[in-house]
């Protein structure tokens, strides 16, 4: 834990409490280009950047973007923030992100202190430092000094696991098993992610650096909204870690990451 991170304050969170805030921030133009410059945008053709532009825009409109820990919001870091949260529903044909209110920002990480149930169901109090958090029905929190470090291909993007979980949690908590499109087997989604997530389990046990971040076994959730991350940012690595994962991914997001970037020319991640 880093001394110097900020405690989440509940005061922070009011937003969500009162449906306050919503639509305070349009799309800042800047901003927007300077997102889509992002090696984790490169293959998207002209017509699918206009459609990210306009949830970009839908998403600026629901939600309230607060500045927390002495950050003063821009609509500039809204638009950011928009921009990689709306990638993964690029393709997606409902509000898959309904039902809540409020994204928290703070300059850096933060002191979460609360209770948190792991794999097993045992609840335990935790306080370390966070760089997000996903509230189930309620706020979404962020570091903004992690924000600035996502897009880059190098298959880190908290916004993508903060609303990777936020996916997860469309059917009750966040367990790894998000709301599966018709058409999806189900068997076939468990037998996949569980195969994967025991053995990267066991390598990180056995000592081996992964090219897969090990946070990924903290749980279930944790390794779907991890290897969404890399599903973006740096698909050919999961492909080449987990192939079967990555088909899996390709149902969920009804996009193809890694035929979109060989089809533009561009490997992102070296």
């Amino acid at each position: 834990m880093r001394d110097s991170a900020t405690s989440l304050n509940p005061l922070d969170l009011l937003a969500s409490m009162f449906d306050s805030g919503r639509g305070a921030y349009a799309l800042d133009e800047a901003a927007w280009r300077a997102a889509l410059a992002l090696p984790v945008f490169d293959g998207l053709d002209e017509a699918a950047r206009m459609r990210l532009r306009g949830l970009v825009q839908g998403l600026l409109a629901d939600k309230a973007f607060s500045g927390a820990g002495g950050l003063e919001m821009d609509a500039a870091m809204a638009t950011t923030i928009a921009a990689f949260a709306v990638l993964p529903v690029l393709e997606l044909e409902e509000n898959w992100y309904a039902g809540w209110v409020e994204v928290v920002v703070y300059p850096g990480e933060f002191i979460f202190d609360g209770e948190q149930m792991d794999e097993t169901g045992v609840v335990h109090h935790v306080r370390h430092a966070r760089s997000g958090e996903a509230m189930a029905g309620g706020p979404l929190v962020l570091s903004w000094q992690d924000v600035q470090g996502s897009g880059r291909g190098e298959g880190f993007n908290v916004v993508i696991h903060e609303f990777a979980h936020k996916l997860d949690m469309r059917n009750g908590e966040a367990n790894g098993r998000p709301p599966l499109h018709a058409g999806m087997d189900p068997a076939a989604w468990a037998e996949v992610w569980l195969a994967a997530y025991d053995d990267l389990c066991r390598r990180v046990d056995d000592g081996e650096v992964t090219q897969i971040d090990p946070y990924a076994t903290e749980s279930p959730a944790e390794c779907f909204a991890v290897l969404s991350e890399y599903f973006f940012e740096a698909p050919h690595v999961l492909h080449a870690e987990y192939p079967e994962v990555y088909g899996q991914l390709v149902q969920f997001y009804r996009q193809d990451t890694l035929a979109r970037l060989r089809q533009a020319g561009g490997i992102i991640g070296t």
